[in-house]
């Protein structure tokens, strides 16, 4: 396998709820600050840039919206690291069931070493976002998943 080919981290779970409302959650930073960043400066609309904040870090990140299409996918590219990678949520009814979500961040570089930590940290941290919102939309409970990642 290609180092090209190994170039992504993924991250996917099923929501049980309609996928409108999966979707405006990544869309609508008053849902978003409830389980991923603290700040956005504003919603995601396709071909516009907000910077999103995580106040418990001191991080801040710009954010481009490269596509949109409503209900099926969003796709950004953010400043990850020491150069921007793209990604971009799926979304896909299941009839029954809900809404299967799949994130993959893509375009990592560096060394072979750099490549892995990215993957598996962007792996983890979307991993937990997933599990946060699963958490408040069925539940309407607040996890605090990517707050208590790093208490110190």
């Amino acid at each position: 396998m290609s180092n090209e080919t190994q170039n992504f981290a993924r991250a996917e779970m099923l929501i049980r709820k309609p996928v409108a409302e999966v979707f405006a959650a990544f869309i609508d930073p008053e849902i978003t600050t409830q389980f991923w960043f603290t700040h956005s400066t504003g919603r995601l609309d396709e071909n516009s840039a907000v910077e999103w904040t995580w106040e418990m870090y001191q991080h801040t990140s710009p954010v481009t919206i490269k596509a949109i299409e409503p209900n099926k996918r969003i796709v950004i590219e953010w400043g990850n690291y020491t150069t921007a990678t793209a990604v971009e949520w799926t979304f896909k009814s299941i009839e029954g069931k809900g809404t299967f979500v799949s994130i993959t961040n893509s375009g990592f570089k560096g060394s072979s070493d750099d490549i892995m930590k990215q993957v598996r940290d962007s792996t983890e941290g979307f991993t937990l976002v997933l599990a946060g919102l699963k958490a408040l939309l069925e539940h309407d409970v607040l996890l605090n998943l990517v707050g208590d990642r790093f208490p110190a």
